[in-house]
């Protein structure tokens, strides 16, 4: 390593991740991931004292350090790991039994998809400490599967994707196939059923599930077969999406009173995301611990305590309590800090950095 620039060392090591989780070997990536090291940070002096060259790797080096916090503990997230833990307790029945499902359900940008991963993370590596990367047979073990689903989502898409998920060698009669060309759905559902049980998954994840539409022809298929692959394999479901509630995902499109027959209701329980809500002294508090801690993870030479917090009230108008938001505009924030020299967070920065379109026209005067 260059010690007059390490950063370019660090960025060829810790430069960001494209972790595609939808394929076993991205989430695997993602699973043993160990956190990236924090580096020193540099006064306005020793800055100055770089050649442009290391000036400008140290600044690209606090882009992906500053973008990537570690996950936080927030009321939400340790909440919703609550859920998820009285869930998993029907985890431990024989395979003969069914076990039930967790659905995420929140409006968007409220950390769904980072608070399903991050609890699955925890199941893999404790079901690879106790159990071992190989099942008995010799198989890799895959203890969880994170299937993300595409708009127009159907039975079969379902299943191809699972098989995505574990690079599955799709056969017909004319032999091997990456993807399906001619077998039929209930083929592809029997090699799905056969690679989940193979790599002894213990956890299947359906994201983006919003993309079904329970009211149609191709929604109703689609939750009749969630509930077969339930039926028959020895794994606990974790569905996340927005709005589930309201698409009647619940209900599986049953309307009047034929929705209390409808079985989803009675195997998933609900887990919901609320945005953070400073209305109360508790919330208040919350949000600025969360404040708190993202402004210790920044690098910026001039970062001091309360260059977040301070802008609590506006910060909270300027995302409504919404974590993505939240997370957009403190990275763009802390950018400019960089590109103009400020190296803090002052109020002209954060007026200065754009939010999300939703973010904005929510936080626009009337």
């Amino acid at each position: 390593m260059n010690d007059a620039n390490p950063w370019a060392a660090w960025l060829a090591q810790y430069d960001t991740v494209d972790y595609q989780l939808g394929r076993k070997a991205g989430w695997d990536a993602f699973v043993n991931a160990a956190p990236r090291p924090r580096f020193e940070v540099l006064s306005r002096a020793q800055m100055a004292a770089l050649d442009e060259d290391a000036r400008a790797d140290y600044d690209e080096a606090r882009r992906v350090w500053n973008t990537n916090p570690p996950t936080i503990k927030t009321q939400q997230l340790t909440r919703a790991f609550e859920v998820l833990d009285q869930v998993m307790a029907s985890a431990r029945r024989d395979g003969d039994k069914l076990r039930g499902s967790a659905v995420i359900d929140a409006e968007p940008g409220l950390g769904k998809t980072t608070i399903a991963t991050r609890y699955a993370r925890q199941v893999h590596r404790r079901e690879y400490r106790r159990h071992g990367p190989y099942t008995p047979d010799g198989s890799q073990r895959l203890p969880v599967a994170f299937i993300p689903l595409s708009a127009g989502a159907t039975l079969k898409g379902i299943n191809e994707q699972i098989l995505e998920f574990y690079g599955h060698p799709q056969k017909d009669d004319h032999g091997p196939v990456r993807r399906p060309t001619r077998s039929t759905r209930s083929q592809l559902t029997e090699f799905a059923i056969d690679v989940v049980m193979t790599c002894q998954t213990r956890m299947i994840i359906i994201d983006d599930l919003h993309f079904v539409d329970f009211r149609h022809r191709n929604g109703i298929e689609v939750s009749n077969h969630l509930k077969s692959l339930a039926n028959a394999l020895p794994v606990t479901f974790v569905y996340v999406g927005v709005n589930l509630h309201a698409k009647r995902f619940f209900d599986e499109g049953l309307t009047g009173e034929q929705a209390v027959y409808a079985q989803t209701s009675r195997r998933a329980t609900r887990c919901p995301v609320a945005p953070f809500s400073i209305d109360n002294n508790a919330g208040a508090r919350a949000w600025a611990d969360l404040l708190s801690t993202l402004e210790k993870h920044l690098i910026l030479a001039d970062a001091e305590p309360g260059m977040l917090v301070s802008h609590a009230k506006e910060l909270h108008r300027r995302t409504q309590g919404r974590i993505l938001s939240l997370s957009n505009l403190i990275d763009r924030a802390a950018d400019l800090a960089i590109k103009t020299g400020t190296e803090t967070i002052t109020q002209e920065i954060l007026a200065t950095a754009l939010v999300d379109n939703a973010a904005q026209h929510l936080s626009s005067p009337a």
